[in-house]
């Protein structure tokens, strides 16, 4: 798997017909124009979501208290400003839809792959710009179309984000399960068409379009993650389309594959035979690897801008490779950690307690190569460096729990709790939002050729870094007091009296660090028109997105591309007057290049 074609295309490529604003910003087959069609989309998608974190907060902290804002946003479900029971569940389902696929799969993924990958192989555009565009306007069918289910009568899918049967799959079981459900369905199963195009369109460039010298070994971390999260989307999506395919077959035409032996208010309901539990094994085989299809393209964005901002080679390249390969490896063998008190046969229990521990084994190497990137080295503080090392942080203190919830006799103890919600929003939420942080930041300036406000950058960060900590550490211990989680109301338990004055303090830095987002959304879209102008490579880094001019056009590079003569980390290499070596630079005579 050498170097590849040298030109894709004529060297006039995009040239030969003027475009129009809508094939130019609407229709658009360039990778960069739909990196950030994906970017911003993403970008409401998760502004969306926050705003329905805040509204379970505030019933959480503040339960049967009437509130304005219910009132305003939520209409005839929150009589008096009350929220009712049904909606709380509501938006639980659609916050967490929306931020672990529509942001965090394809605003994380969707942004960066579509943006890096041709640039950083020394590629005119993606396989096929066709499909690219395809892809995305898939994406944003979906999006319209879970949204659009806050819009029914009887509510939005109300089954939690998993939606578990039975509740997902009897439209008469509650008032989310009617025609909202159905819309949630649909949303996904567009959701993952646009997904499984994307992620074969990147391998396939990946494999075929890399410049010539750009051999696999001289590839980018970033480029190592991109590339292993489309194969792991490949293998588990389809999984969860045949979930979701189905769940429709058990609503509408009768079948019962997920039902068996159903009493709604005395009544005997027909379906027999069926299991919910081969839904959760359907779930969870995508929704385990789906955590590191989250995951992964933010490390492979933290491992670039920790070296670059270092001004070190990364440390263990092949180790950070090896780790990503065993990371998507184990990753599909450790689902049924999902469904430890499912009744799973205790053997089963241990078989995946073991894997599950495993996959600490690479995750652990990542987070020691960062730390070895960091040590000694000439680190540069702006924001995206800030957000790489919280990025670090989060992903080890989220890691650690994570080992307790993968032991099964202690998971018994603390499934469903409070305890869970903090584990994987700060593995998977925070860490994944850090790496998306840090990858605007670093990229913006090749995204829309401005500079973002450093200054605004350093206070989102802080104030973002202080208020995911104060949200996620203390629901740890309120969760091994034993507080349920996806409960609207925990005033019929005396039992969690105590508690209540933590729920307001974990509510008050939900509110703050949410407000604070505004500061980081004015950033970018002022930057966007009025930020200082960028210059051609203003981290002084080696990878390939930099040869390129600060103007877009149509095919990347003017002329030809260029070759690759060595690795994308040499920083501070001896024998060279700057402290970093791009990879167009040949090697000079006796200069080896590094073992890595």
């Amino acid at each position: 798997m050498s170097a590849h074609v040298e030109e894709h295309g004529h060297d006039d490529h995009g040239h030969h017909h003027k475009e129009t604003f809508i094939t130019k910003y609407i229709f658009s087959q360039d990778h960069k124009m739909i990196a950030k069609q994906y970017l911003i989309t993403g970008l409401i998608m998760g502004i969306i979501a926050v705003v329905m974190s805040i509204m379970m907060r505030m019933q959480i902290a503040w339960p049967e208290e009437s509130n304005p804002l219910f009132k305003a946003l939520l209409g005839k479900w929150a009589p008096d400003g009350v929220m009712s029971a049904d909606i709380y569940l509501a938006l639980v389902t659609i916050h967490g839809t929306i931020m672990v696929f529509f942001v965090l799969t394809a605003g994380l993924s969707g942004t960066f792959s579509n943006l890096l990958i041709p640039l950083q192989i020394g590629a005119r555009d993606m396989a096929s710009g066709f499909l690219n565009m395809v892809s995305y306007w898939l994406f944003f069918t979906s999006s319209v179309i879970m949204v659009c289910s806050f819009f029914v009568e009887a509510g939005p899918a109300a089954a939690g984000w998993t939606i578990y049967p039975p509740l997902s799959a009897l439209p008469m079981a509650q008032g989310g399960s009617g025609l909202g459900m159905t819309l949630w369905l649909v949303s996904m199963a567009i959701f993952i068409a646009s997904s499984l195009l994307g992620s074969l369109n990147y391998v396939v460039t990946v494999i075929n379009l890399r410049t010539k010298g750009m051999s696999m070994t001289r590839l980018p971390l970033t480029i190592w993650a991109f590339f292993v999260t489309a194969i792991i989307g490949i293998i588990s999506f389809p999984v969860l389309l045949s979930a979701a395919l189905l769940l429709i077959m058990d609503r509408s035409f009768g079948t019962s594959f997920f039902l068996s032996d159903i009493f709604i208010q005395g009544e005997v309901l027909h379906y027999q035979g069926g299991s919910p539990v081969l839904f959760e094994h359907l779930f969870w085989f995508l929704g385990h690897p789906e955590v590191y299809i989250v995951l992964l393209p933010a490390l492979g964005i933290t491992s670039e801008i920790i070296a670059t901002n270092s001004r070190k080679p990364i440390f263990g390249y092949r180790a950070m490779v090896a780790s990503i390969l065993a990371i998507a490896f184990l990753s599909t063998i450790v689902w049924g950690h999902h469904m430890f008190i499912s009744g799973m046969n205790p053997f089963l229990g241990s078989v995946f307690t073991f894997t599950t521990l495993l996959i600490a084994i690479p995750s652990a190497v990542k987070a020691f190569n960062y730390i070895t990137t960091l040590w000694k080295g000439n680190l540069q503080m702006n924001p995206a460096m800030l957000f790489s090392i919280g990025l670090v942080s989060t992903f080890i203190t989220g890691g650690l729990t994570g080992i307790i919830l993968g032991d099964s006799a202690l998971d018994i103890n603390v499934h469903d709790t409070y305890f869970v919600v903090a584990h994987f929003h700060l593995v998977m939420g925070i860490s994944a939002l850090y790496g998306f942080f840090a990858g605007v930041y670093h990229w913006f300036p090749k995204m829309f050729g401005r500079m973002l406000n450093k200054n605004l950058g350093y206070v989102h960060f802080w104030v973002t870094a202080v208020c995911a900590y104060g949200v996620f550490f203390p629901m740890h211990f309120i969760g091994m007091a034993g507080l349920p989680r996806r409960y609207y109301t925990n005033t019929n338990f005396p039992l969690f009296d105590d508690l209540a004055s933590v729920n307001v303090v974990i509510t008050v830095f939900a509110i703050v660090g949410s407000i604070f987002q505004i500061v980081f959304i004015y950033n970018f879209f002022s930057s966007i028109f009025y930020g200082k102008k960028a210059e051609q490579n203003p981290w002084k880094s080696n990878t390939l997105e930099w040869t390129t001019p600060v103007e877009h056009m149509h095919g990347n590079w003017p002329g030809a591309i260029p070759h690759v003569h060595r690795w994308a980390y040499d920083y501070s290499k001896p024998g060279h007057d700057e402290d970093w070596v791009s990879q167009i630079v040949p090697l000079k005579e006796g200069e080896e290049e590094l073992q890595h």
